[in-house]
């Protein structure tokens, strides 16, 4: 858990980088407040909602804007794909390879400089899977 150049870790962030490098939940920001309190009931929402925007910011955490949803937030800042429950909203890491060639592969075939790519994957996780197929059912 190292600093960088332009922001000190200091204790709330400290807090918030652990609390999140303990789920793969992708939570909310919501939900990292609530996890965040029980070590630090006096922190505020906005001081939890500030943090995690510069620390985005910085690449201490990766901020993900996945399908219109709210914002979530992931300990695991090295490449990896996700995916999403169209259901439910739960959202995981998917452990296929990164797509290396699709940047060089769009920088041909555009005018743009490509400086990344985001690929989000969408489905039913097993549990909403399960609901519809016992609707369908009776």
């Amino acid at each position: 858990m190292e600093t960088t150049p332009q922001m000190r870790l200091t204790t709330q962030r400290q807090i918030i980088l652990e609390e999140l490098a303990k789920v793969t939940s992708h939570p909310t920001a919501n939900e990292v407040y609530d996890m965040v309190r029980k070590r630090l009931p006096r922190i505020g929402l906005g001081t939890v909602y500030r943090n995690l925007e510069l620390m985005s910011d910085t690449g201490m955490i990766l901020k993900l804007e996945v399908g219109g949803t709210q914002k979530r937030f992931d300990a695991t800042v090295a490449p990896h794909y996700h995916i999403r429950c169209l259901s439910c909203g739960k959202v995981d890491d998917i452990d296929i390879p990164m797509m290396t060639d699709i940047n060089s592969i769009a920088a041909e075939k555009s005018q743009y400089q490509i400086l990344g790519h985001h690929i989000e994957f969408t489905g039913l996780c097993s549990d909403c899977s399960a609901t519809e197929e016992e609707a369908s059912v009776n």
